[in-house]
């Protein structure tokens, strides 16, 4: 059921997007070389302490998971897409590395969720264009997310982006055709406020005027995950993270954005 968010409701959501969006960076600032994905989680549940928030993903069991996700953010690094577990089998940071920080947090009762993915100290050039391009795929699925819109047309400016990217790439440098980045099959953004994840399920590829009306009040978070190959992906043996098929890299960035009349508001910016 898609639900539409009371006035109330939306004042504690703007003030709990502040402060994840005040945790993402700092704990950006703390992924470099030598930091571990346990070092990472630590300072997740202190900062958690810190703005007064909950760790909504510690502990939660969606339908279909084998068991409840075990730490207070999802850590995944290079070719892990998305819900890498930073504490059961810690690792550390190499120069080179790309880190996506995924979290959800509730405020007074009100859920946010966002994603940022960052390079460990210097990176090449290959994984700082996916990183611009998944960004930038972000911002135009937020610009779409206007009222009276669909789902369908976020996926479809997704995806355009991607496509156009790869395009503008290929005459920059004067290759005749670079195939667009891979979107992670299946993956996509969802409803959130009250819960983890409400509905609509929020694309990231697809057709115009397809898909749930948005209209004000909703709030739903856009998150495009983009992979340097194929769009195909698998499952860890750990149950929860997803992987890329190829075993090439991934890039994640994720926003809670509010519909309203006079244009989408992010709320995690």
């Amino acid at each position: 059921m898609i639900t539409i968010k009371k006035e109330e409701d939306i004042v504690r959501l703007r003030k709990a997007g502040k402060i994840l969006a005040a945790m993402l960076v700092e704990l950006s600032k703390k992924t470099l070389p030598g930091v571990s994905t346990l070092d990472i989680d630590n300072y997740t549940n202190e900062l958690c302490k810190k703005y007064g928030v909950v760790p909504v993903f510690l502990n939660y069991k969606p339908y279909g998971a084998s068991r409840p996700f075990p730490a207070s953010i999802c850590v995944s690094i290079n070719d892990e897409i998305v819900h890498g577990i930073p504490n059961e089998t810690p690792r550390t940071f190499k120069e080179g590395d790309i880190v996506s920080l995924d979290m959800g947090v509730s405020y007074e009762g009100m859920i946010v969720d966002s994603a940022t993915t960052v390079g460990v100290g210097k990176i090449d050039e290959a994984a700082q264009r996916l990183l611009d391009t998944t960004r930038g795929s972000l911002k135009a699925g937020i610009k779409a997310a206007v009222s009276g819109s669909r789902t369908g047309d976020i996926g479809f400016a997704v995806e355009d982006f991607v496509n156009n990217e790869s395009k503008i790439f290929a005459e920059k440098t004067g290759l005749k055709k670079i195939k667009p980045f891979g979107i992670a099959e299946n993956l996509g953004g969802h409803g959130v406020g009250y819960e983890v994840h409400e509905d609509p399920f929020v694309p990231n590829f697809g057709k115009k005027n397809q898909g749930p009306i948005l209209k004000p009040g909703m709030v739903i978070a856009i998150e495009p995950m983009l992979n340097e190959g194929t769009d195909r992906i698998m499952i860890g043996r750990d149950g929860w993270v997803y992987q890329t098929l190829d075993g090439k890299r991934s890039a994640h960035f994720e926003h809670t954005v509010l519909i309203t009349d006079k244009g989408p508001e992010i709320l995690t910016a």
